[in-house]
């Protein structure tokens, strides 16, 4: 799906869409990362680890809790009749669902499994799970930093569209 998006945006060749101050970061520029020694390169892991864990603790703390709530409390009915196995457009209703919501992907996972265990199809399940790490409203408000408006709306719509074509290939494979 990313090799078949980023191929047509290039196709498109939107680069002017890009914020200027992106073309001027040289990455790597002053890390010295060949002259370091292994545990120089262990405690430089252990710090990234470290701030890494303390950046998306609460996120999947926050999805356990919409997993547990989800598996325990919403009926299982509502969750059939809007996105279940039966409904032609469970995959886009499973999308707009995802898209206020924020979480990495190992956040979304007690989710998704909730889900799948009321009854959602497997493409369905994916399609929300890859809507909440890749079309938020949250993720959407940083990739704005890097792409301005028009090339956003692209990337949106392409992901939009891939993401629920995914869904409907894996229901009916699945």
């Amino acid at each position: 799906m990313a090799i078949f998006a980023g191929l047509i945006i290039g196709k498109l060749r939107l680069e002017k869409w890009v914020e200027d101050y992106v073309y001027k970061i040289h990455v790597g520029v002053g890390h010295e990362t060949a002259r370091q020694t292994f545990r120089e390169r262990l405690a430089g892991a252990r710090w990234n680890t470290a701030d890494i864990l303390k950046k998306v603790w609460l996120y999947i703390i926050i999805a356990i809790g919409i997993g547990g709530f989800i598996h325990g409390y919403v009926p299982q009915d509502f969750l059939t009749h809007y996105a279940g196995k039966g409904n032609p457009f469970a995959v886009p209703v499973a999308v707009a669902l995802g898209v206020p919501l924020y979480s990495n992907a190992a956040g979304v996972i007690p989710i998704v499994y909730a889900l799948m265990e009321k009854g959602m199809s497997m493409g369905t399940v994916l399609a929300f799970m890859m809507a909440v790490t890749a079309l938020s409203l949250p993720e959407m408000i940083i990739l704005r930093k890097v792409l301005k408006t028009p090339l956003l709306g692209v990337f949106a719509g392409i992901m939009t569209v891939t993401i629920i074509a995914v869904g409907y290939i894996f229901n009916a494979v699945l």
